[in-house]
């Protein structure tokens, strides 16, 4: 059991998810127990800092009693922009998970291109970090 310096019991993860979503991002779903023993959980945005100095994180806490309402607006925000807004876009495409040396493979593969390009037309390639910095 993990204590704060004000030696109070600390709301520890009973269950966590990580998703990757990308180079830099990361979210995380944690279902935490209150003193109460009742259930809420706590989503974070994790993104590492361009200059590579530690992480930005923001929190989001989700209690019991909001859970179908949160479900429902956040249900109806994602149609509106896949039915409304992008009708003609794959949201399907991007359900691949990828191992870390898969998309270091993948980036590779577009620097190389990079470079094959600027031969080609005799350009300077462009960085990694310049499409990061979008």
């Amino acid at each position: 059991m993990a204590y704060d310096n004000n030696n109070e019991k600390r709301n520890e993860s009973i269950h966590s998810i990580r998703l990757k979503a990308g180079k830099r991002r990361t979210y995380f779903f944690d279902v935490r127990n209150t003193k109460g023993n009742d259930y809420f959980l706590t989503i974070t945005e994790s993104v590492k800092r361009f200059n590579d100095d530690g992480y930005d994180r923001h929190k989001i806490f989700l209690y019991k009693e909001d859970f179908n309402k949160f479900i429902k607006g956040l249900t109806e925000a994602i149609d509106h922009i896949k039915v409304e807004l992008m009708p003609d876009f794959d949201f399907d495409a991007f359900n691949h998970e990828y191992t870390e040396e898969e998309q270091e493979a993948y980036h590779a593969s577009l620097a190389a291109n990079n470079v094959a390009s600027a031969v080609i037309t005799g350009e300077a390639p462009s960085t990694s970090e310049s499409v990061d910095k979008w």
